[in-house]
């Protein structure tokens, strides 16, 4: 069992009151009975202002992480592993970058990259090449500055006996298109926006480094760390268990992992050309479809930035009815009717 559960950074779970709008509640408290029973909490709703943020504490009280936040947020991280060492925890650290505002990582992290030496996808089209190069410039920035923190805080773990009886888990939320097919951010069904880092260390239960190709979905990652832990996943929790064939050795057996955006919002609203999706990512193949059906279609081995769009075209017609099958099995099990996004709003 737990003896104790801490959370640090961006939370963006629901962090406001019935009836109050979620940008309003932002820079407010998070109510006690949604923080889904943390004890520690150094916590903010979200926001993209990575200096001198502020944040609350488990009393509602205002603080400031001081400097660049990431780097204060690990320090407090690493602060809770030390004084809590001799007994099981679970912390979640939280950062906001390499979310956009992309410019404002430290100076000397800046410094390592010049935009005119950086790379791009070759589906960035030409007119935006030179903002796209600044961006990546100022997103590796970010990156570099990251491993930075998450190296510090795996040196306390090991400093501090704990590396080989402590799971580990990077991961992040959402990818970022950053300029592919000549748009920023995410909400797309392309491979920039929702492709994620998913690196997992536990020495001593899986023991062998391994690259692991089936995708999986965010939902199996609450069932396949219970499973490593020994611990029971409830019935209502959605998601595969992986953990037998993780701490076996073996290849995790995926089919597919379920693709999808409900509502389109925000970044990717109507007006802008956002549309409602549901879609599958195999190890080699992407199929899209919307409410009209049949959307993306994409062989990934063979055009791996996704440039040509095979959906409809009568030469890959058996291909794509397989991969509807599959999707269609996903959305069966999920319970999943595929509505218009209004019928969530009235929801």
């Amino acid at each position: 069992m737990l003896d104790t559960t801490g959370y640090i950074g961006k939370w963006h779970l629901n962090g406001h009151k019935p009836g109050e709008h979620a940008y309003s509640a932002r820079d407010k408290p998070v109510p006690k009975e949604r923080r889904q029973g943390f004890d520690y909490w150094k916590v903010r709703e979200v926001t993209h202002d990575y200096n001198d943020s502020f944040y609350f504490d488990e009393n509602d009280q205002r603080q400031v992480w001081k400097g660049y936040d990431a780097f204060a947020q690990t320090d407090s991280a690493i602060s809770y592993i030390k004084k809590n060492k001799e007994n099981p925890f679970l912390l979640v650290l939280s950062w906001g970058p390499p979310h956009n505002p992309y410019q404002t990582a430290p100076k000397e992290y800046k410094d390592m990259y010049d935009p005119a030496k950086i790379t791009l996808r070759p589906n960035v089209p030409e007119n935006l090449r030179d903002s796209a190069r600044q961006v990546m410039a100022d997103y590796y920035a970010y990156i570099t500055a990251l491993d930075k923190a998450l190296g510090d805080l795996l040196a306390t773990l090991e400093s501090e006996g704990l590396a080989d009886n402590t799971i580990v888990v990077f991961t992040s939320e959402h990818g970022d298109m950053l300029f592919s097919k000549g748009v920023l951010r995410k909400q797309r069904p392309w491979d920039e926006s929702i492709k994620v880092p998913m690196l997992m260390r536990y020495p001593k239960g899986i023991t062998k480094p391994r690259n692991i190709l089936n995708p999986i979905d965010t939902p199996d990652l609450l069932p396949t760390l219970l499973g490593i832990s020994g611990l029971e996943t409830p019935e209502s929790v959605e998601g595969i268990d992986f953990s037998a064939q993780l701490m076996a050795d073996k290849d995790i057996d995926n089919e597919a992992a379920l693709i999808m955006l409900p509502v389109p919002f925000h970044e990717w609203q109507f007006q802008n050309g956002g549309r409602e999706f549901r879609g599958i990512r195999t190890q080699r193949y992407t199929y899209v479809k919307d409410l009209l059906g049949p959307w993306l279609l994409y062989d990934n081995e063979k055009d791996p930035y996704q440039q040509k769009n095979l959906a409809g075209q009568s030469d890959f017609a058996q291909l794509q009815a397989s991969l509807e099958k599959v999707l269609q099995d996903k959305l069966e099990k999920t319970k999943d009717d595929f509505l218009p996004a209004d019928d969530y709003v009235t929801k």
